[in-house]
């Protein structure tokens, strides 16, 4: 029974006491900001000793910037194992995933967003230029257009440009409420669709 013991805490690090750190992170500076989260807080939220947010993130910074990268950086997990059908479906179920994302994390996700409002900072800005890169990696997957060649840069840049309307759309829906996650859901589908349809065609050929 002990070595049982022993073998499921081998097994918790070091992922499952990072994945410990993250989560509570997420939830505390997403709830109290950076400065009204304290280590000792989230140390306590995750259940594990505070020297582990040293030891994993080299500290409070650390870890909030991995935390910020965590919400910003699509997962590739929106975009695996989509199904061998149309762009349209392969789209429809990467935007929900998505959706699923930011609703589970709505506070660090709006704290994120707002720190790329602000900017100035060259860390977070590094780690929002990531973002949009991987984002549009993760768009193009889906849509089945990463072997597009004639016009890439330019279609790269407009898919860039519709992450920035994401965000402010995920801000009607969940600050002011004007949108509903379905209505979000259908916006972005389409808008995408559209982009990569229509627009693009349009720009590459001018």
């Amino acid at each position: 029974m002990a070595g049982q013991h022993q073998a499921q805490r081998r097994r918790m690090e070091p992922d499952a006491r990072r994945a410990q750190l993250l989560a509570a992170a997420r939830k505390l500076f997403g709830a109290r900001g950076y400065a009204g989260a304290s280590t000792a807080d989230i140390a306590a939220e995750a259940g594990v000793a505070r020297a582990l947010i040293n030891h994993y993130f080299t500290g409070k910074r650390g870890l909030y910037l991995e935390v910020v990268r965590q919400m910003m950086v699509i997962p590739a997990s929106v975009s695996e194992r989509l199904p061998r059908t149309t762009p349209e479906e392969r789209v429809s179920i990467c935007v929900d995933r998505w959706l699923e994302v930011v609703e589970r994390n709505r506070e660090m996700w709006l704290s994120a967003i707002n720190l790329e409002a602000i900017g100035g900072d060259p860390e977070i800005d590094r780690i929002m230029l990531e973002a949009d890169e991987i984002a549009t990696d993760r768009v193009l997957e889906a849509a089945l257009m990463t072997d597009v060649v004639d016009g890439r840069e330019k279609l790269r840049a407009l898919v860039r440009a519709h992450g920035a309307m994401l965000k402010a759309a995920s801000r009607e829906w969940l600050v002011r409420g004007a949108l509903s996650r379905a209505d979000l859901h259908v916006l972005l589908t389409r808008t995408v669709l559209h982009l990569v349809d229509e627009v693009f065609p349009a720009v590459r050929d001018e």
